[in-house]
């Protein structure tokens, strides 16, 4: 069973969050998981990434099947 995520209120200049939401589009995250992404990777620069952290889960669509792997059509 997977642990719940904390929630969390976080107060932004406008122009801040107007960066931060271009960059997560550009990465193709939305502002949350950006957010997310940055301080993990900040907390791993420092050095004071907890060991007991869940991964972050994959997010998006699933990779496509390559042709290969996918039988004929039947009518």
């Amino acid at each position: 069973m997977a642990t719940e995520r904390k929630k969390l209120l976080l107060r932004l200049d406008p122009s801040v969050h107007d960066a931060l939401a271009r960059w997560a589009a550009d990465d193709l995250r939305s502002t949350n998981a950006q957010i997310e992404f940055l301080l993990r990777r900040a907390l791993g620069d420092a050095g004071r990434m907890p060991t007991g952290a869940a991964r972050l889960p994959r997010r998006g669509r699933p990779p496509k099947e390559s042709p290969e792997s996918v039988g004929p059509d039947e009518d």
